[in-house]
């Protein structure tokens, strides 16, 4: 009996102990999100446990996962099921950071508040820990600009449509920029994501190329504009900075049907400028050109 009793308390006070062993934090950078944006969680883990430790699936059960219910409380099943994160060794004392986008994992896209709470399974102890919940907000942006256009031959998916959209949303100290691309008779969203921020009160100059893919212009700050080039799937090509010099800046087409800049002065880096000359304009793809 008395062997019982050490052996209980023992575990008792490991019990306790165990609550401090892992610490899971979650982070999002901000509480308002676009409908289909990529939705950063960062979570960090902290190994208190006064040994290295590590983390793997066990017996079908991931060691890393989320928790995710709608405004309604409903909770949101993956959507993937097979899902995992590579196994994790963590050192004595140690603290590792995991950023985990949570747009293609679960059903997010729908308008409304989203509670979220991150959990870490411990194989040795059989155990959950977990991050305290955290909320944030999706909505949609205002639309601005949109065109549909069709795959060029030669070009996977071709026949395809693709509906390009630019979207602007107002931030408590400022407005960015969005662009979109979908499929509307499929309802697939390929890409949503920012072009960084924008004046309000400049409209961005959007334009297709020749394989219609889209070049957006639009003015970042004063006197400073933003170049990008998006492919049909979303993919961002190309993102430059112009300044204005003598003219402004402004998209072209060029006699072969690509988009250049046209005006202003390319901003390049201090660090860029110092590995030497830049490369002249002129000599760079069509895909990716920016001309004076």
């Amino acid at each position: 009996m008395m062997r019982f009793r050490i052996q209980l308390a023992a575990l008792l006070v490991g019990a306790a102990t165990a609550q401090a062993q892992i610490e899971v934090e979650l982070k999002f950078k901000r509480l308002q999100y676009i409908a289909h944006e990529p939705i950063l969680a960062t979570v960090q883990i902290a190994n208190n446990s006064g040994r290295d430790i590590d983390l793997h699936d066990d017996n079908g059960q991931h060691w890393f996962g989320f928790e995710i219910s709608s405004g309604e409380g409903q909770l949101l099943p993956p959507l993937r099921q097979d899902a995992a994160e590579s196994a994790l060794h963590v050192e004595a004392g140690q603290t590792v950071t995991r950023k985990i986008n949570l747009t293609p994992l679960f059903p997010v896209h729908d308008f409304g508040a989203y509670h979220v709470r991150a959990n870490v399974y411990f194989p040795d102890l059989n155990k959950f820990f977990y991050s305290t919940t955290k909320v944030f907000q999706v909505s949609d942006a205002r639309p601005i600009w949109q065109k549909t256009v069709g795959v060029p031959d030669g070009m996977p998916a071709v026949g395809e449509l693709r509906t390009y959209s630019l979207l602007s949303n107002r931030f408590l100290d400022h407005t960015s920029l969005y662009v979109r691309v979908e499929n509307k008779n499929s309802g697939v969203v390929y890409a949503t994501y920012s072009l960084g921020r924008i004046l309000a009160n400049e409209d961005p100059q959007a334009e297709l190329d020749r394989a219609n893919q889209l070049h957006v212009l639009h003015c970042a700050a004063p006197r400073t504009w933003a170049y990008s080039h998006v492919g049909l799937n979303g993919e961002l090509l190309a993102h430059s900075t112009f300044l204005e010099s003598k003219t402004r800046p402004r998209l072209r087409h060029t006699t072969d049907g690509s988009i250049a800049v046209n005006g202003g002065m390319l901003d390049v880096p201090i660090a860029e400028s110092k590995r030497g000359p830049a490369q002249k304009l002129s000599n760079r793809s069509p895909a990716n050109a920016a001309e004076d």
